[in-house]
């Protein structure tokens, strides 16, 4: 699907976006383990959140509802039932990291899968550890989807990870609470949290000193009554655009500010952005409020080390940002960016490249000069979400009509994203 975008004479107005994926995806598959109902208000609209409803159903658990509103009938811990056939991740790593965690521990044998895209990701980081913990887990060239996964009963496990992820950490913790006794993961940068706060929600016992978590198995948990913070990720992609525009002012209400996240914001300020935030709140331990942001001249930065591992997610649009700084932006350490939907650091600097912008890659991360003007092109997503959004934010900038190829992997995260940019012009 091609998307043409034109150029904005500003990005203003008031909006609500879709529930944080990240959270949809925990409090769904915690839900599905705990015992009772849980009822999740603002569930993430994204198609990986809803890849990891359908695997859910797949294992015998009953999801109610629709759009953004769901009930999950969790059976507790022991309670899930072996699947009719194979389960299907989509394009989706969060699914088929963090649900193997819990596969792991099952008394049944099960296998995972996902899309081309999702076909390609190694997944060495999660075999190891629940290896480690008694799982017996087959790969594609021992490293690659799909998953075979045997079921076993599981031992607890003092964790370090080799590299950041929140993803592996809550797979070993998902695992952890399977295992008699107590199961710790320590990070060598604090990634993050939401995994040990949606634990602690529904009731497990879980304490977290510097970077290390520990987690004390077989607790009970029980179903309860969330609400999923609108998603900072997704928010990114409209600071970013009215940032960009000038004349701009936006506000994006109940975003999730968490603190493990919120280096995005703190990043932002630094560069000079002109940028707060109004109705801080607490929902379900997660902090919550509005984001008010106007176009801003910014310096320009450097994203290396912990930092790099706080906004991995983020690069794509902050690079396009860059080009527009006074003193450009320089990313380092984000080889994690080669392995995601698409090579992102090589995607996003042949798009710059046809944006007219001047862009080196790196073998881990790229440099983008500032004070660069933008022109009209016809820029390819990948397939990936995060480079077909990026690249629309960038075409508003543009000095003319541009083409976003493959527009619709902007749905795998964002099905409204495209009217939502539309409603702000």
């Amino acid at each position: 699907m091609q998307q043409r975008i034109s150029p904005a004479s500003s990005i203003s107005g008031s909006i609500v976006l879709p529930g944080d994926k990240s959270i949809s995806h925990r409090y769904a598959m915690i839900a599905a383990i705990s015992d009772g109902p849980t009822r999740i208000a603002n569930y993430s609209t994204g198609a990986d959140c809803h890849s990891t409803l359908g695997c859910l159903r797949s294992l015998g658990i009953e999801v109610e509802g629709a759009g953004t509103e769901f009930v999950i009938h969790g059976k507790g811990l022991d309670g899930l039932g072996a699947p009719h056939g194979d389960l299907d991740a989509g394009n989706s790593g969060s699914t088929i990291r963090m649900l193997s965690g819990i596969l792991a521990a099952q008394e049944f044998r099960s296998r995972i899968f996902g899309d081309e895209s999702l076909s390609r990701r190694p997944m060495q980081r999660i075999i190891q550890p629940l290896t480690a913990m008694g799982a017996r887990i087959q790969a594609r060239d021992g490293k690659f989807p799909p998953l075979v996964i045997e079921g076993a009963p599981l031992q607890p496990i003092d964790y370090i990870l080799p590299v950041p992820s929140a993803q592996v950490k809550t797979c070993v913790l998902l695992a952890g609470l399977y295992a008699d006794g107590a199961t710790a993961v320590t990070e060598p940068v604090r990634s993050r949290d939401h995994t040990e706060l949606a634990l602690r929600e529904f009731g497990a016992q879980i304490t977290v000193e510097r970077q290390k978590i520990t987690l004390i198995g077989r607790p009970v948990l029980t179903g309860r009554e969330v609400v999923v913070p609108s998603d900072l990720s997704s928010a990114a992609f409209f600071l970013v655009a009215a940032l960009l525009v000038p004349g701009s002012n936006l506000s994006i209400r109940g975003v999730g500010l968490n603190p493990t996240r919120s280096a995005l914001l703190d990043f932002l300020v630094g560069m000079g952005a002109r940028l707060r935030i109004a109705e801080l709140d607490s929902r379900n331990g997660e902090l919550v409020g509005d984001i008010v942001v106007e176009h801003s001249t910014l310096q320009g930065g450097v994203i290396e080390g912990p930092l790099t591992a706080a906004l991995i997610d983020e690069i794509p649009v902050l690079a396009v940002l860059g080009a527009a700084t006074e003193n450009g932006l320089t990313v380092k350490d984000a080889s994690e960016l080669r392995i995601k939907e698409t090579d992102r650091i090589r995607t996003v600097v042949d798009n710059l490249r046809r944006l007219g912008v001047e862009a080196q890659e790196l073998p881990d991360g790229l440099v983008v000069p500032g004070r660069q003007t933008f022109s009209a092109g016809v820029f390819d997503s990948c397939g990936d979400h995060r480079i077909a959004m990026a690249f629309a934010v960038a075409a508003l900038r543009a000095d003319g009509e541009s083409v976003i190829e493959g527009a619709e992997a902007a749905s795998v995260s964002f099905p409204e994203f495209w009217s939502t940019l539309a409603s702000l012009r």
